[in-house]
């Protein structure tokens, strides 16, 4: 059994470099949609890599729509093409840090149109599930722990509320990479914990009471870290008008 303590940049070498066997695998092989990947413990010991990381090169992979995993069925591929397989597994491992910065640059400019179509769309289920992710989230925060999850998690909420399937579709395609990538501190503590949660009741009351202007000002708000860190550096990306 392999035990790795790797950085982000490391880590993320090892998944493109397991994701790039994989697709030299279904090439070599020539798999077809449909059939079965080998086990992850198979495919851990023919990389030379720990189950972790294989695991992880899937579940990115399954989301961006080239793999699928089945529960007690194994992993499968997806239907997809080879060409468009390979020009995407291509996309995926040659991201680079201008690329994430666009990744969020995008993210901000999708959840500002999304949270106002939230305000306007929003069915009660809809912020029963905001709220449900909204006290998940705070429950961690307040307690000083890991609470990405929690967080894309009433994003995610606030997205499905929008009603726009594309932009919902974009928001679950970007933001795996996102995850991966940002390096903004995840646990925060004392009074920062509740300036925090606080951004978010502010989102989630400004769409309970349908009110968009006031749902787009508070999620601008929620994201002045990443205006900070995709605008503040050097100024040469001008902040767009929303």
């Amino acid at each position: 059994m392999k035990l790795e303590i790797l950085t982000k940049d490391e880590n993320r070498e090892i998944q493109n470099g397991i994701i790039l066997q994989i697709r030299d695998l279904i090439n070599y092989k020539n798999l077809e949609p449909g059939d079965k990947l080998p086990a992850e413990r198979v495919l851990s010991e023919k990389f030379d890599v720990s189950r972790t990381s294989v695991r992880e090169a899937i579940q990115k992979l399954e989301f961006y729509g080239i793999l699928n995993s089945k529960p007690q069925s194994g992993t499968f591929i997806a239907e997809i093409g080879q060409i468009a397989m390979n020009g995407m597994i291509d996309d995926i491992t040659s991201l680079k840090k201008q690329d994430f910065i666009s990744l969020v640059e995008t993210r901000i400019l999708l959840e500002l149109k999304m949270v106002k179509l939230a305000a306007i769309r929003r069915t009660d289920e809809d912020l029963e599930r905001i709220k449900h992710a909204l006290d998940a989230y705070k429950n961690k925060m307040i307690s000083g722990k890991d609470c990405l999850e929690e967080d894309l998690l009433f994003h995610l909420a606030v997205a499905s509320a929008s009603k726009n399937s594309t932009m919902n579709t974009l928001m679950l395609l970007i933001t795996p990479e996102i995850i991966v990538a940002y390096d903004i501190d995840r646990v925060c503590e004392g009074d920062v914990a509740l300036s925090e949660v606080k951004k978010h009741e502010d989102i989630y009351m400004a769409i309970r009471d349908q009110n968009p202007k006031l749902a787009k000002e508070k999620m601008k708000l929620h994201f002045s870290k990443l205006y900070d860190y995709i605008y503040g550096e050097d100024r040469k990306i001008k902040i767009p008008k929303e």
